[in-house]
C-alpha cells in the first residue's frame, strides 16, 4: 500500500480524537489518554510521510477518487512532510507539559476539559493547511486552527486576556476576509481554486490583475506569519494565554502563515515579481522585531518580539528566490519551531518558579534552580546563532544564499541579519544574567520572598517550600521541556540528514511543474508549454479579428 494515501488520516484522526474528547468532558483522565494517543498515531504516520517523500517528488491524494482540479487533493512532498512531523513533536511536548499543569494546579488556570478537544481541533487545521492543495481548503484549515485558537487564548476569561484576544480575533477575521476575497477574484478570473491548475491558469491573466492577486495573498498570509508591518498584533497578544498555548501558538501559527507564502512564492507566482518588496520586509521585520525584544522587561514579550525578528529570516531567505536560501529556509522553519515552543516552555518553568515573567522581579535563580539555568541557556544560545548550533548552520546558509545572489538587496539584507543575530543573543543573555546570574537582593520583592522562604525552608531542613511561596514543578512538566529542549539540541547533530531532505523540498519547490505533475497527471503541459500554447491561441484569435476588421461587405 502507497504509505502516501495514508496522509488524510493524519487530519481525520485529530478531528475524531477531537470529537471522542468533546463526548468526554467530566472525564479528563480519558480525554489525556485520547489525545495522546492520537497525537502518537497521527506523529507515527506522519513519520512515514518523511520517509516515503524524502527524496522523491510531491505525490498527491485525491480525495474520493474526484479528478483534480474538481475534487479534494492533499499533496505531499518533503516540506509537508516535515512541517507535519515537527508540528506534532512540539504539540506532543505541549499537551504532555499541559496535562501535568492541569495535574499539578487545584485551582485549574484553564477549563480543561475544553482545552483538550479544541487543542486536538487546532492541530487538525494545521495539518489540513499544511496537506491543502487547493486554496479554498488551505481557507479551510486557517479557519479551523483560528477557531480553536480563539477559544485556546480566551481561557479563563480574566481581563488581560480577554483583551489581548479581541485583539487577536479581530485582525485574524481581517486576514480571513482578505484571504476569502482574494479567493473570491481568483475564482472568478481563472475558473479554479486548485493550486497545480492556478500555476498554469494565473499566467494568463494581464500582469496588473496577477501583481493585485498576489499581493492580497501576501497580505493574507503576511498578517498570519505576522511580517512588519502586519506584526503589531503579536505581542499583545501571546504573552497573555496560558502557557501551554503560548507555547504552541509561538511555535507553530506563525509557521502555517510562512508555509502559505512559500506556495504562493514558487507555485502559484513563481518568477520573483515581488522579490523586492520581500526583501525590504524581511529588512523591517528583523530590525523592528529586535529592537521591541532589547525593550522588553517581561520575558514572554520578549521572545514575541524575538519571534518576529525570526519570521524576518525566513522571508530573507524566500526573497533571494534561489534554491540554496530556499534550502535553508525549509531548515530554518524545522529548527525555529523546536527551539521557541522549547524557550517558551522553559520561561513557563521560570515563571511558576519564581513566581514572575518580569527579569526585574527575578534574580539569583542559579541557586535555586541550577538546572532551569541550563535548560534556558542551551536553546537561547541555539536561537542566537552560536556556533556549532543549528541556528549558526541555518543563519550560516543564508549568508551564503545571498553572496550566490550577489544582489544589493541579498548584501542588505546579510548585513541587517548579522546584526540582528548578535543583538538576539543580547537580549537572550541579558535575561540569563538577570535571572539566573544576579544577587536575588538586587531584584524586586516578590522574588525576595520566594528565596528567604527557600532559605528558611533549607534551615529548617525541609526539602521544598511550602506550597504558599512558589508552585510546585511536576515530573511531566520538566521531562517534555527537557525532552523539546534534547529534540531541539540533536537537531545540531542531525543537521546533515536535515539539510539533506531541506535540499530535496527547495528543489521539488522550485520546479513547480513537478508538483503539477503529481496532480494534474503526467500528460499536463509545463508551465512553459502552457503559456506557449495560450499566447499561441490569443494570437491566432487577435489575427481572426484583425482580418474580419479588414474584410469589406459588399451587397
Amino acid at each position: 500500500m502507497n504509505t502516501v494515501a495514508l496522509a488524510p488520516l493524519c487530519v481525520a484522526i485529530l478531528f475524531l480524537a477531537a470529537a471522542v474528547t468533546f463526548t468526554l468532558s467530566h472525564r479528563v483522565r480519558l480525554q489525556r489518554l485520547v489525545s495522546l494517543v492520537a497525537l502518537v498515531t497521527v506523529l507515527s504516520l506522519e513519520a512515514t510521510l518523511v520517509v516515503s517523500a524524502w527524496d522523491g517528488e510531491p505525490q498527491a491524494v485525491l480525495l474520493a477518487n474526484w479528478p483534480a482540479p474538481f475534487g479534494i487533493t492533499m499533496v505531499v512532498d518533503q516540506l509537508s512532510s516535515l512541517l507535519l512531523v515537527v508540528s506534532s513533536i512540539i504539540s506532543l511536548a505541549v499537551l504532555i507539559f499541559a496535562s501535568g499543569q492541569d495535574i499539578a494546579d487545584n485551582d485549574h488556570e484553564v477549563p480543561i476539559s475544553v482545552f483538550y478537544p479544541t487543542y486536538l481541533l487546532l492541530l487538525a487545521g494545521v495539518s489540513n493547511a499544511f496537506l491543502a492543495g487547493d486554496l479554498f481548503n488551505l481557507y479551510v484549515g486557517f479557519e479551523i486552527l483560528l477557531m480553536a485558537s480563539y477559544v485556546l487564548i480566551t481561557m479563563n476569561a480574566n481581563t488581560p486576556r480577554i483583551r489581548s484576544g479581541t485583539t487577536y480575533v479581530v485582525v485574524s477575521v481581517v486576514s480571513s476576509i482578505l484571504f476569502l476575497t482574494a479567493i473570491g477574484f481568483i475564482y472568478a478570473s481563472v475558473g479554479t481554486v486548485n493550486m497545480a491548475d492556478l500555476s498554469l491558469k494565473l499566467q494568463t491573466l494581464p500582469l496588473g490583475t496577477q501583481l493585485q492577486l498576489h499581493l492580497m495573498l501576501l497580505i493574507a498570509f503576511g498578517i498570519k506569519a505576522a511580517v512588519f508591518p502586519l506584526s503589531l498584533w503579536l505581542p499583545d497578544s501571546y504573552p497573555t494565554a496560558p502557557a501551554p498555548v503560548t507555547a504552541v501558538f509561538a511555535g507553530l501559527l506563525t509557521k502555517v502563515g510562512v508555509y502559505a507564502i512559500i506556495r504562493t512564492e514558487t507555485l502559484l507566482f513563481p518568477g520573483g515579481a515581488l522579490d523586492g518588496l520581500l526583501s525590504v520586509v524581511a529588512i523591517l521585520t528583523l530590525i523592528v522585531g529586535i529592537l521591541g525584544a532589547l525593550a522588553q522587561g517581561d520575558i514572554k514579550r520578549m521572545l514575541s518580539f524575538i519571534l518576529i525578528s525570526h519570521i524576518g529570516y525566513m522571508i530573507w531567505g524566500i526573497a533571494l528566490n534561489n534554491q540554496l536560501g530556499m534550502t535553508t529556509v525549509v531548515f530554518y522553519i524545522a529548527h525555529h519551531i523546536v527551539i521557541q515552543t522549547g524557550l517558551f516552555l522553559v520561561v513557563a518553568l521560570i515563571e511558576r518558579r519564581g513566581g514572575s515573567a518580569n527579569v526585574e522581579r527575578l534574580g539569583g535563580m542559579l541557586k535555586v534552580a541550577p538546572w532551569l539555568a541550563v535548560l534556558y541557556f542551551i536553546p537561547a544560545i541555539n536561537l542566537g546563532g552560536i556556533p556549532p548550533f543549528s541556528g549558526f548552520i541555518g543563519k550560516v546558509g543564508l549568508l551564503q544564499a545571498s553572496v550566490e545572489a550577489n544582489t544589493g538587496m541579498a548584501y542588505a539584507m546579510s548585513g541587517v541579519g548579522v546584526l540582528v543575530s548578535l543583538l538576539t543573543l543580547l537580549a537572550l543573555t541579558r535575561v540569563w544574567n538577570k535571572v539566573f546570574w544576579r544577587s536575588a537582593t538586587k531584584a524586586e520583592k516578590p522574588t525576595k520572598v520566594i528565596l528567604r522562604a527557600e532559605h528558611d525552608a533549607t534551615a529548617k531542613g525541609k526539602n521544598q517550600l511550602d506550597r504558599h511561596d512558589h508552585k510546585p514543578i511536576p515530573v511531566s512538566m520538566v521531562a517534555s521541556t527537557v525532552g523539546l529542549v534534547a529534540v531541539g539540541t540533536s537537531i545540531t547533530f542531525f543537521a546533515a540528514p536535515l539539510f539533506q531532505l531541506a535540499e530535496h523540498a527547495s528543489d521539488n519547490l522550485m520546479h513547480p511543474d513537478r508538483y503539477i505533475e503529481s496532480v494534474l497527471g503526467p500528460q499536463t503541459p509545463t508551465r512553459e508549454d502552457y503559456l506557449g500554447e495560450f499566447l499561441d491561441q490569443q494570437n491566432a484569435v487577435d489575427n481572426e479579428d484583425a482580418s474580419n476588421d479588414g474584410e469589406v461587405v459588399t451587397e
